[in-house]
């Protein structure tokens, strides 16, 4: 039995400022995606699968009804009968793989349910964005809905702010030098402890101003940069955005990376950012020639996302 797949995200830009109404912009990484199947599988991770989307099942039941409801009877039998989520996206990356889950779950079960071939008012996004931020908060203890929405719509968001998001075109991808990229951190990461860290840095006034006069105005800038095709200014954003991170987001940069961070806004070689929140993962990158960063970054597992 084939289903729908749901694809990986990409938050190129937006990381933690989206909480404090930055821009952000995500688009769908087609390269890992899941899909629901519901016949008996004898593999371990199809059995840890179904007893994860048990734990999830009972969860949805305690959401507000008046925000979704669930076909439980149609789920329960799905579970009985084997459905597991079968996925190439890789747990704890910042890729998105429980945003992938949600988006499968809500629709197969979701009543009533907004579907991506209606048109897409700006309520109906909202709309969307607050049922799956309850949904994955079962996973990371807060969510802002994104990353399913994403998976769900299979098209880049633009994130004006909390109220305000609109999918978008991103520039046609060329053949030049200049790339965005993944950097393969070798270690799973943890959301929720991550997303508490900055929640307690929040509490002091001189991250609230380092947050509200760097970080946020660089993200915005970079949004507008890269939608715009401002390549000049997208890297000189990019090169200070790298430089506010290592400074101030220390927590989520393993210690063994945060030389390698140095390394590149010294040289220029290339630029690196959080990929969702930090921690282990993938770290995004940034580099007007991507064989100069390969070659910088050799000792490393690299994947081209898009190339300009």
């Amino acid at each position: 039995m084939r289903g729908p797949l749901f694809y990986a995200k990409i938050l190129l830009f937006g990381e933690y400022g989206i909480i404090k109404d930055s821009k952000g912009l995500s688009i769908p990484y087609n390269h890992f995606k899941g899909g629901l199947k519901n016949f008996p599988n004898s593999s371990a991770e199809a059995e840890v699968s179904n007893k994860e989307i048990l734990k999830f099942s009972n969860y949805l039941r305690t959401l507000d009804p008046s925000l979704v409801q669930f076909d439980f009877e149609k789920l329960e039998l799905d579970l009985k009968n084997g459905l597991h989520f079968d996925s190439s996206i890789p747990q704890g990356y910042g890729v998105g793989s429980s945003g992938a889950l949600v988006a499968a779950i809500y629709d197969r079960y979701a009543k009533e349910k907004i579907t991506v071939l209606e048109h897409l008012t700006r309520e109906k996004l909202l709309a969307l964005k607050e049922v799956f931020a309850a949904m994955e908060s079962h996973f990371h203890g807060n969510s802002s809905g994104l990353d399913p929405l994403n998976s769900y719509l299979s098209l880049p968001i633009l994130i004006h702010s909390k109220t305000h998001i609109t999918p978008t075109g991103i520039p046609n991808q060329g053949i030049g030098k200049r790339a965005v990229f993944l950097l393969d951190s070798g270690i799973a990461g943890e959301t929720a402890p991550m997303v508490k860290i900055f929640l307690d840095n929040m509490k002091e006034t001189a991250f609230q101003n380092m947050l509200q006069n760097k970080f946020i105005k660089l993200t915005d800038a970079c949004v507008d940069d890269f939608l715009s095709g401002n390549i000049k200014g997208l890297f000189k954003n990019t090169k200070s955005l790298s430089k506010v991170v290592l400074g101030h987001f220390k927590p989520m940069i393993p210690a063994q990376f945060q030389q390698l961070w140095k390394q590149g806004i010294q040289t220029n070689d290339y630029y690196l950012k959080l990929c969702g929140s930090g921690g282990g993962g993938y770290f995004l990158g940034f580099t007007e020639d991507i064989d100069r960063a390969k070659l910088r970054l050799k000792d490393y597992r690299i994947e081209v996302v898009y190339q300009f």
